[in-house]
């Protein structure tokens, strides 16, 4: 089960004016699960989003990027998106992209617009052709069931691995008013940033004009699902798409403005969460690691050293065995590839622990106190470079033999 993760309470889980959901079980590999999802959007809406740069992704990520450059042109609003799991339908080639255009065009049929006006996704199995008359078939019962409270339900259906549906809900006032913001998320594997097998959409009722929308998703794209890595694999399907019905009066056009400032720190906020989420449900995962490096010269070398230590199996199996072999962590530090980084002025910290002092261990430090840290389920490792200001967090787990058997029998 997901570390320190609650489920969702679908109560909780706040409508946003302009969006509804529906679901169906239409059997796309598997029967009596909830595979297919709808979203339709308010004719307000605007849309954008951020995709995998994994050089073989998938077809209906092809087919969603050119649908989202093709609006700019045409000025035709998305009307919806289509989700489904068992079937990511990549390394799918021609077929795959004529597939993913089929159902964009057989929602568009039945919501009386162009299929251009459709967004397409897809997460599960690679390298298998998408079973589009099963997909197709399961529209009308999606559609039948539209309603805007139906965030659980879409959560849940747009599952592979996960243990447990990801989902939140925010407010915000802004310039008196109260801005609604909820979002889902699936991942579980095969997660590392740029982005990861993973799918997020978050919905706000603010107003929310195209040029700004596209610079706020990749905002908290860069604070929240491209700060979490599970297993350093990244997959051909990622998209995180975020969605502004224009409900509510609030209009934000400027991104110098107060109003951008409050609703994308909001956004961003909620993303970290859905994204960590992720993390904590992370195969096999039984510990959160949050990763920090300090006072590098530079964001992306503080980012290339945190990987470096999140993505080392010897480091993830030690903290999963909570063993406190820390030189594992200093290893990997010193193979990031910072090529003029001075060891003698690095400190390392397990959590309020100072286990390495100026590149060589602590002579106070004592393996007990390692120890403790290393049997928490939630564990914070810091390193500082001293060598200038920069700070960047990663958000990581363990890696169990769970991670193995999981991944081992995924297709069977």
């Amino acid at each position: 089960m997901a570390v320190n993760s609650p489920l969702p309470i679908a109560a909780h889980l706040t409508p946003v004016a302009g969006i509804e959901l529906g679901h169906a079980e239409a059997g796309v590999r598997k029967p009596n699960r909830k595979d297919v999802l709808v979203m339709t959007l308010a004719p307000t809406a605007t849309v954008a989003g951020v995709f995998t740069l994994n050089r073989f992704c998938a077809a209906p990520v092809q087919v969603c990027k050119a649908h989202l450059e093709g609006l700019h042109m045409a000025g035709a609003p998305i009307r919806a998106l289509v989700i489904n799991t068992g079937n990511a339908n990549a390394g799918t080639g021609e077929t795959g992209l004529a597939d993913a255009n089929a159902v964009c065009s057989a929602l568009a049929g039945l919501l009386d617009c162009e299929a251009a006006q459709i967004l397409p996704f897809s997460t599960g199995v690679i390298l298998e052709p998408l079973p589009v008359a099963r997909v197709n078939a399961g529209l009308p019962q999606a559609l039948a069931n539209l309603s805007a409270d139906n965030w659980y339900n879409a959560a849940e259906t747009i599952m592979t691995t996960d243990t447990q549906p990801k989902a939140g809900s925010a407010t915000v006032v802004i310039n008196g008013e109260t801005i609604t913001l909820t979002g889902i998320s699936k991942g579980a594997g095969m997660i590392k940033p740029n982005m990861a097998t993973m799918l997020g959409f978050l919905a706000t009722d603010a107003g929310v004009s195209q040029h700004v929308l596209e610079h706020m998703v990749k905002q908290a794209a860069d604070h929240s699902f491209n700060c979490i890595t599970i297993d350093g694999d990244t997959s051909t399907n990622d998209s995180f798409m975020l969605i502004a019905t224009g409900a509510a009066k609030l209009q934000v056009t400027e991104i110098d403005s107060p109003e951008y400032a409050l609703l994308a720190e909001a956004v961003t906020n909620l993303s970290r969460s859905l994204a960590q989420m992720i993390v904590r449900d992370g195969e096999g995962a039984t510990k959160f690691m949050t990763i920090t490096v300090e006072q590098g010269t530079s964001i992306e070398e503080c980012r290339k050293i945190a990987y470096s230590i999140g993505h080392s199996p010897l480091v993830k199996t030690a903290f999963f065995a909570s063993d406190p072999n820390l030189g594992r962590i200093l290893a990997a530090i010193g193979y990031a590839g910072v090529d003029d980084l001075d060891v003698s002025k690095l400190d390392l910290y397990l959590d309020d622990v100072l286990v390495a002092r100026n590149g060589g261990r602590n002579p106070a430090y004592q393996e007990a106190d390692g120890q403790r840290v290393m049997q928490q389920s939630e564990i914070t490792v810091r390193v500082r470079l001293g060598r200038g200001d920069a700070v960047a967090t990663i958000w990581t787990c363990d890696l169990s033999h769970d991670y193995v058997t999981i991944n081992a029998d995924y297709r069977s």
